[in-house]
């Protein structure tokens, strides 16, 4: 059995009387996506800054690649890359003579037009950074974390500010990462990239780990209903319904109704049922599973009561 990338024991760091890490406990396997989730001020900033090495802890075990990230020194921080969420450039460089100038900084390295080529930047090599956008510069960064061949890679937020082509590209893009055996601990916002990319997702509220599980595991563990939504069909009203598990809504000033049930697939039968019985055509039927962000709102008390 492997050896964990990085381990984590009873980590605690405090700011004054405010625990903002209290305890906390985890570990990442190699090779693996891990994300951590949580709601701001909830302590995932000063775990990361931690296991990068550039904060102190004052309690706990960390090992990261098989250092301690506060007493790894250079040998540490050659092994690993950082991708913040923003970070400067020098804009008169190309995007060859900048990843060349990272490259060098390292012992381990990659060669620095396979590593333009692998963040899709091939066309841009003899392009200023000054005139990439924001794409492209996003994918710049993510070559110059990865210049030292590290065997973990931090992510911060990767996607920000992206449009939802671009942030599925760069999915794509890390997933690749992945298939070539690079350790990734992601940090995101976007609940949907978290449930597309992590193996294991760890949700932190208030500097406590409430949660550790693969998506798939933490939408089954959450026990949260199943979503029927349809459009109610002329001449039908909520009471002609059928008989379902779970009481139909219907939103305020509109006809969308929507069903939560534990019983999706016989509620889905009934209803499908009824409107053939009657000659009823059920427009817009949809049947939406729980997804990943469901249960992290759930875990961290920020779903909305109020529908």
């Amino acid at each position: 059995m492997s050896t964990p990338a990085i381990v984590v024991r009873d980590l605690v760091r405090a700011y004054g009387s405010v625990r903002a890490v209290d305890g906390l406990s985890f570990t990442v396997d190699e090779g693996e996506i891990f994300a951590l989730l949580g709601p701001n001020g909830a302590g995932k900033t000063t775990t990361v800054e931690i296991l990068e090495g550039y904060r102190d802890r004052d309690g706990g075990e960390v090992s990261v690649l098989g250092f301690d990230p506060a007493t790894g020194g250079t040998a540490y921080r050659e092994r690993i890359g950082i991708v913040l969420q923003s970070a400067g450039f020098e804009e008169e460089f190309t995007v060859r003579e900048l990843v060349r100038l990272q490259v060098s900084l390292y012992p381990r390295r990659h060669d620095p037009d396979e590593l333009i080529d692998l963040v899709e930047l091939g066309d841009k090599r003899n392009v200023r950074v000054k005139a990439l956008s924001g794409g492209q510069r996003r994918r710049l960064d993510l070559a110059l974390g990865l210049a030292g061949a590290p065997g973990l890679l931090f992510l911060d937020e990767p996607t920000t500010g992206f449009d939802p082509a671009a942030r599925r590209r760069a999915w794509v893009l890390i997933e690749r990462l992945r298939g070539l055996g690079t350790t990734i601990l992601l940090t995101t916002h976007y609940l949907e990239e978290a449930q597309r990319l992590a193996d294991r997702v760890a949700v932190l509220v208030a500097g406590r780990l409430v949660a550790l599980s693969s998506p798939e595991g933490l939408r089954a563990e959450g026990r949260l209903p199943t979503v029927i939504s349809f459009e109610l069909p002329a001449g039908a009203t909520l009471g002609g319904l059928p008989a379902l598990t779970g009481p139909p809504e219907a939103e305020a000033g509109g006809r969308t109704v929507r069903v939560r049930t534990h019983s999706p697939l016989a509620d889905t039968g009934r209803l499908t049922a009824w409107a053939l019985d009657a000659g009823l055509d059920l427009p817009d039927l949809a049947v939406e599973p729980p997804t990943l962000e469901d249960a992290y709102l759930a875990l961290t008390g920020e779903a909305d009561d109020g529908g």
